[in-house]
């Protein structure tokens, strides 16, 4: 049977780190109040001239060393974004010229948080439909350029950063099942309100930020991450007392408990660094999951579960050997 297995992984953070004690300064907030709510205690921002882009190609750098491949090996880039450097063409294209990449299928992929879970379940398809040996898989976000730093309910939030996986085919266990979901009704509880064919005279104005039900996306978040844990498990046959770790989404640290004692997992079979990053929505996860290889938590051979949820809503899972 074919497989597709994560060879190599990297991510990027931007130079610049913003502290809860530096928002003290900018909103009516507090270290405590975030920290206490969100887990979150630090942030990257992007330097105003930098682009999504200018992250994936730092972060693909580093995967693809660590994979030990060279660009010509590469035979299909995939990036899943909420904050492209364009509106066309897509940010994959543009990360395949400037890393040298040979021509190939480039697709850029919006599911907001969830978007990389989809970018890597798209690969894998590819890998196992015989179309790709070699696929680059980015998740990366602005995220912070979209953001009203008057508000304090968002702002607190956010982070900026690109992770990046290789995967290539192999006859070993690598992938073992992905889910994927997203539900429509929903999208009034977050939702960035300008875009290409609708109100774009907005971009740049105040009008023109992330807008968040907090509460409400909190009580779908939990109930949904819970079940795309249990679905994929179920779809790949793995009881959960096989997982040796999570690598969720790291929106809020709550919502990372919920989902870990859905699965009866302890919080030391948790990857996290929602306190360290924020939530970085489409690069939140292969950041993680690049600290759990790189740190020695995660090792070959163990069964890994990544999962995420996002607006629309979004949501997705991948089960894996690593």
């Amino acid at each position: 049977m074919t497989y597709s297995r994560i060879v190599g992984t990297g991510r990027y953070l931007p130079e610049k780190i913003l502290t809860n004690f530096d928002l003290e300064k900018m909103v009516d907030t507090s270290d405590e109040w975030i920290r206490t709510r969100t887990g979150v205690e630090r942030r990257h921002c992007v330097a105003p001239e930098q682009t999504t882009s200018d992250m994936c190609v730092e972060a693909a750098k580093v995967a693809m060393e660590d994979a030990g491949v060279d660009p010509t090996e590469i035979e299909m880039v995939v990036i899943g974004t909420t904050s492209p450097d364009l509106i066309f063409p897509n940010a994959a294209t543009l990360v395949q010229h400037r890393l040298g990449i040979p021509a190939c299928p480039c697709i850029a992929t919006e599911e907001a948080c969830t978007s990389f879970i989809y970018g890597v379940s798209i690969a894998d398809k590819f890998i196992k439909a015989g179309e790709a040996k070699c696929v680059l898989v980015i998740g990366a976000e602005c995220i912070t350029k979209l953001i009203d730093w008057n508000d304090r309910n968002t702002c607190v939030l956010f982070g900026d950063g690109a992770g990046a996986v290789i995967l290539k085919r192999s006859d070993e266990p690598g992938i073992l099942a992905t889910h994927l979901g997203a539900d429509g009704q929903y999208k009034e509880l977050l939702y960035y309100p300008v875009g290409a064919s609708k109100d774009l005279y907005k971009a740049g104005t105040d009008e023109a930020a992330i807008m968040m039900t907090g509460n409400e996306v909190f009580k779908v978040a939990v109930k949904t991450l819970g079940n795309v844990a249990v679905e994929v498990l179920e779809k790949a046959g793995v009881s959960k007392d096989d997982l040796d770790w999570l690598v969720p989404h790291q929106a809020n640290i709550r919502i990372i408990q919920a989902t870990a004692k859905r699965l009866d997992l302890p919080m030391e079979k948790v990857i996290l660094t929602v306190q360290d990053h924020g939530n970085t929505s489409a690069a939140s996860v292969p950041m993680a999951l690049d600290v759990g290889i790189r740190d020695g938590r995660i090792k070959k051979g163990q069964t890994v579960l990544m999962e995420a949820f996002g607006g629309g809503f979004t949501w997705g899972s991948v089960l894996m050997q690593l």
